[in-house]
């Protein structure tokens, strides 16, 4: 097996994982089918990136699902989430090596609409030996249709050892502009709280949802201590969130700020954290990608708000 087949070979766990997201997905459309998208003049929210000050968008697209197995048939469905996230305000797209083919879907999908500048691409690629890492990252530019990413992560970051050297070297050739980690498996984020506080990346992706604040302990706290961003994935959890509230009326105090639908709600939650700087729900459903981004417009629950909304959940 040569160095770029290794690099393009998934874990065993990122393996696990995709099965587990596309769970996820599977209950989280049918929970979500009968909710019409909310329609809002109002801007999205921004928060800045604490290590630049640049603005990002605070609601995102997750492409761990829809996107990795897309053929010809699916791809104007993903070409309309796409354009709905930027139509709506939004930028961020954050995608992964071992996404099987998102990241050629996304990459002929940016560079056919000419969205390249109005889009903040972020990927991802596993902890492996120098070589067969610039490999790896070198494949996700050729796929991507770009010379840079904006968001360089880390991938699965599990021994507290892990070095950024070689990702802040492709950072100051211009390679990518900010440096991550991820992780979503609670066993690693004593590991993850170590890295980001010797290592000080510029962003910090984690598990975080209102069923599942394991993240709250460490990783998010070490976050804050050396000002990197937090991107929340599986912010939906893992397929238990909408089948908790199944059938069930939207409480009228949610108005008080501003969501207007069940997806909305759990997004709020997390944006309710000062210190998430935008949650990336995936989807390959337009009409869901709008209603996330409501999430991301009018006010945000405060903190007594966001203990009612753990309370509700409990119930």
């Amino acid at each position: 097996m040569d160095k770029s087949e290794s690099a393009s070979n998934p874990s065993r766990r990122s393996v696990v994982a995709a099965g587990l997201v596309l769970s996820t997905a599977l209950l989280t459309s049918a929970a979500r089918a009968q909710q019409p998208p909310p329609q809002s003049s109002e801007p999205l929210i921004a928060r800045p990136i604490p290590h630049s000050g640049e603005q990002l968008p605070v609601v995102g697209l997750g492409t761990a699902v829809s996107f990795p197995s897309a053929g010809e048939a699916q791809r104007g469905a993903l070409k309309g989430v796409i354009d709905a996230l930027v139509a709506g305000g939004g930028k961020l797209i954050d995608t992964g090596s071992t996404y099987g083919h998102a990241e050629s879907v996304i990459g002929d999908i940016v560079h056919a609409g000419n969205l390249r500048k109005q889009v903040f691409l972020a990927t991802k690629i596993e902890v492996r030996p120098p070589a067969d890492s610039d490999t790896e990252f070198q494949r996700s530019l050729r796929r991507l249709k770009t010379d840079h990413v904006d968001l360089l992560q880390l991938h699965n970051v599990a021994y507290a050892q892990t070095s950024l050297a070689q990702v802040r070297d492709w950072k100051a050739a211009g390679r990518c502009r900010y440096v991550g980690v991820t992780s979503t498996y609670e066993t690693d984020y004593g590991a993850m709280a170590a890295v980001i506080r010797r290592e000080k990346p510029d962003f910090v992706q984690v598990a975080y949802s209102l069923d599942n604040r394991e993240a709250e302990k460490h990783v998010i706290p070490a976050a804050a201590e050396v000002g990197a961003a937090v991107l929340t994935a599986l912010p939906f959890g893992r397929a238990s969130l909408f089948r908790a509230v199944r059938g069930k009326p939207l409480p009228d105090w949610a108005k008080d700020f501003d969501a207007h639908t069940w997806g909305q709600f759990f997004l709020k939650f997390l944006l309710g954290n000062p210190a998430v700087t935008a949650v990336i729900p995936g989807t390959g459903n337009a009409a869901h990608m709008i209603d996330n981004l409501g999430a991301g417009r009018g006010r945000l629950p405060d903190a007594q708000q966001r203990e009612k909304m753990i309370a509700l959940l409990g119930s």
